[in-house]
């Protein structure tokens, strides 16, 4: 399995959800969310257009943990919603439908699309469907959000664990020591 990173740039951002919003608006969606939520793939990809339809909030048990995750939708998130449903005949089941069969896509087809859209805007680092959980974490962090927020968000054991996840590196903590200059 390959170590993917966040997306440290704003333009990129900005250019992959661009890029997906003219090829797929499930697509699209799926990157939105995932950047703007912090959930891992897995419980993402389970989501229902009922979970999100009309709501302020997403309420949803981890995978993984097993834990209630529960959080406010952005208004990024809910008019990126809101375009999806209006183009979509079926508004019922699952989210991020797969065109083949009845269930939703799959991590496999999330990390194609994520990954296409990466390269067609020109990163070369690696990205993958967890660089959407890693990038929520990254720029909450960028924001100024306290990393024992950011960790309690992730569900991380310790805030070292955060940091080195979100990918802050030696010389993003170094530079405190050499901007500060009381």
């Amino acid at each position: 399995m390959e170590y993917v990173e966040p997306i440290r740039s704003k333009q990129h951002i900005d250019a992959i959800k661009q890029y997906l919003k003219t090829q797929n608006l499930r697509n699209f969606l799926l990157f939105v969310l995932g950047i703007n939520s912090g959930l891992r793939i897995s419980d993402l990809l389970l989501l229902t257009i009922n979970d999100v339809k009309n709501r302020d909030r997403v309420i949803v048990r981890e995978k993984k943990t097993g834990k209630i995750k529960d959080f406010p939708l952005s208004d990024t998130c809910k008019e990126a919603i809101s375009e999806y449903l209006t183009h979509i005949k079926d508004e019922s089941g699952w989210l991020f439908k797969s065109k083949k069969g009845d269930g939703p896509i799959t991590r496999i087809q999330a990390y194609r699309i994520i990954n296409k859209a990466a390269r067609h805007i020109g990163i070369q680092e690696a990205i993958g469907t967890h660089t959407l959980r890693k990038t929520f974490g990254y720029w909450a962090h960028k924001s100024g959000v306290d990393v024992t927020k950011i960790q309690k968000l992730l569900n991380h054991s310790a805030p070292s664990v955060t940091l080195t996840y979100i990918g802050i590196t030696k010389d993003e903590l170094d530079d405190v020591y050499i901007n500060l200059n009381l």
